[in-house]
């Protein structure tokens, strides 16, 4: 596949009247994007299911053929499909220099590029002759971790301030501006817009936390703000024309004291958890010096893709988890709603109701995030389900969430946000990841990846007791109302391989299956898009010897069927989809190419697992494997959503 980022055409960006006026281009956007129904489904934010609307409008994948499993170093794509490579780690995001093939950029360099392991992203277009643009916009893109093995041209040998620092440079967001130009899609350089948001930029702090004694440490007394965001995994779009970037696996940047007290222990910081070692050159990550540091982590992170003098926001409101996602839609009244999964065994789904009603073209939206209601689910055995408010004073059986139980505030509530959900007597899940909302009917979805640590039947809502593969639930809410507090579920698709000798791993799926479901995303159409995360320690063996590499599906919900139209090469993780408002260009993720079973690649053999995309990096035939954005198109030129 060729790389159109490695070889922008300086016109590019000198054919549109609005490229000279970038403030114009800006107040267009904003507008564009709260201006009416149909722009803020385009936008990515599923409107509330209009009133008497019942049953499963029809997202039929007849338009698709699927496509074999595949082992191979390489992605593959269904018949009529083309993949083309885009924009990988290593990439400048405007006029910065382009890595090098042997990891010897500087901090600084990498500073100016493409960060590491691409997660969730979105798709901002600009308006362009009174219309969304599905040939321009931003691109926002979470860069989730880093394997330190591949980022340093010698790994972790030498372990030095600089590494630390190029670490933390290759964490964060990518802010690019994206055109396609004669067919071929690049990134804009040099960009006004373009910027990158690392573990070291200022963010402020915002909702019930901010200013509570738990944030506050030496260099911020009054705990306000935030050097860094971290673990970006899923992501969301607000109505308002901005990003949610979302903070997963934070305990693992952080070095905890040999007994960590039941806090610590409950969101999984130990003496051992810092396995990226920032703490040995950065002691704020070192929590014998600096206890606050790790309660500043963990959170929903609000970024203005418009403006890049604006800081990044932590909406706290949102509560401290290890976020995967938060997924915004409006409810019947217009309150914003969002709703979010903790990506861990056994923790919990989530939704915030905002207190006000989103009103187009007010200034200071991002507000509605900070004053609402925190609910945590329970999925009762007879398909009913109740949303819990995690509201300061609130009584459940276990007890109320008082002072007396440690919640003093709601400030407290939110940072002891899975303590406060045990207290509510929540159902604990299977990895709750990705949540999609059904564009028409308003049902919501939800990946639950795997737990083979459950050990016993506790539910119906989480049926087997050993879940090697995972599988996706439904629900939709009472009077159809995203504000509802109660729902009805049922489990849409177990996964599994139909071939398996043992009845309970064969799953439900109709048609090509798949395990370990991780990415979800619904297209304007009604398909929801799935895309699947098998650990690199089970791919292609054991269990899931006959599911190939990870891999993006389509399915239908209303007949249940789905179809296979991705495979990624040897050790990727399939995540992160978005697409123009024509629907002619799909923007996929493959994260961690060539990822041993260890998780932590060896740079004295770099490629020994898998060579993709090293061979298409300038001068970089034998280079090291980088994640990196995809473009999917049609060939005959139709929407990829059918």
């Amino acid at each position: 596949m060729s790389n159109h980022c490695f070889e922008p055409d300086d016109d590019a960006a000198s054919d549109s009247p609005l490229l000279a006026d970038p403030f114009r281009r800006r107040l267009l956007s904003a507008a564009a994007l709260s201006a009416a129904s149909g722009v803020l489904a385009a936008a990515g934010v599923p409107l509330p299911a209009l009133a008497g609307s019942v049953g499963r409008a029809a997202g039929s994948i007849h338009g698709f053929t699927g496509l074999p499993v595949s082992s191979a170093d390489e992605v593959r794509v269904a018949p009529g499909f083309l993949a083309t490579l885009f924009y990988a780690w290593g990439d400048p995001v405007s006029n910065g220099p382009r890595a090098k093939p042997d990891a010897s950029d500087s901090a600084a360099e990498q500073m100016q590029q493409a960060g590491m392991h691409h997660d969730g992203m979105h798709f901002f277009p600009f308006v362009e002759q009174g219309r969304l643009s599905s040939t321009h916009g931003l691109m926002c893109i979470n860069h989730e971790y880093t394997d330190d093995g591949l980022l340093h041209a010698g790994g972790m040998h030498d372990w030095s301030a600089e590494k630390v620092a190029k670490s933390k440079a290759a964490h964060g967001v990518s802010v690019i501006e994206v055109r396609q130009y004669k067919g071929a899609w690049q990134v804009v350089r040099p960009s006004s817009w373009a910027r990158r948001i690392t573990a070291d930029t200022p963010c402020r702090v915002a909702g019930p936390a901010a200013a509570h004694p738990a944030m506050q440490t030496a260099a911020d007394r009054r705990g306000e703000v935030v050097l860094g965001t971290l673990n970006n995994c899923a992501m969301g779009v607000t109505p308002w024309g901005t990003y949610l970037t979302c903070e997963e696996n934070f305990n693992g940047y952080f070095k905890g004291p040999k007994t960590p007290n039941t806090d610590q222990k409950r969101y999984g910081i130990s003496e051992k958890g810092a396995g990226f070692r920032w703490h040995e050159f950065d002691e704020r990550f070192d929590l014998s010096q600096h206890l606050n540091e790790a309660n500043r982590f963990g959170w929903v992170v609000e970024i203005d893709p418009w403006n890049p003098e604006k800081a990044p926001v932590k909406r706290t409101a949102l509560g401290r988890f290890k976020h995967e996602g938060a997924t915004v839609t409006l409810a019947r009244d217009g309150r914003v709603v969002v709703y979010m999964g903790d990506d861990e065994r056994f923790e919990y789904i989530y939704k915030f109701v905002s207190s006000q009603r989103y009103m187009p073209g007010h200034s200071d939206t991002g507000s509605l995030l900070d004053d609402g209601t925190l609910y945590v689910a329970h999925f009762a055995d007879d398909g009913q389900g109740r949303w819990l408010p995690l509201r300061h004073g609130e009584k459940y059986e276990k007890g109320a969430l008082t002072a007396e139980h440690g919640f003093a505030s709601q400030g407290d509530v939110a940072i002891r946000c899975r303590q406060a959900a045990d207290l509510a007597g929540a159902t604990k899940m299977d990895r709750p990841e990705w949540i999609a909302v059904h564009p028409k009917t308003g049902e919501v979805y939800v990946t639950l990846t795997n737990n083979i640590k459950r050990g016993r039947h506790e539910g119906a809502a989480n049926p087997r007791a050993e879940n090697v593969f995972g599988h996706i639930v439904r629900w939709h809410e009472a009077r159809h109302d995203a504000a509802a507090t109660s729902f009805a579920w049922d489990i849409f698709a177990l996964a599994g391989d139909p071939q398996h000798a043992d009845e309970s791993k064969r799953g439900t799926i109709k048609g090509d299956a798949y395990g370990s479901p991780d990415g979800l995303w619904f297209d304007p159409n009604g398909h929801l898009w799935i895309q699947t995360d098998v650990s690199t320690s089970v791919l292609n063996k054991g269990d899931y010897a006959n599911l190939g590499n990870n891999q993006m599906l389509v399915a239908d919900v209303q007949s249940g069927e789905t179809r296979r139209i991705l495979t990624g090469p040897k050790g990727c993780e399939l995540t992160g989809i978005t697409a123009t408002p024509d629907g002619r260009t799909l923007f996929v993720n493959i994260q961690h190419p060539g990822e041993p079973a260890s998780e932590r690649s060896d740079p004295a053999s770099p490629t020994a697992v898998s060579a993709w995309p090293a061979n298409q990096f300038p001068n970089a035939v034998g280079g090291r494997p980088r994640s990196a954005t995809i473009v999917i198109t049609r060939q005959d030129g139709k929407p990829v959503t059918g």
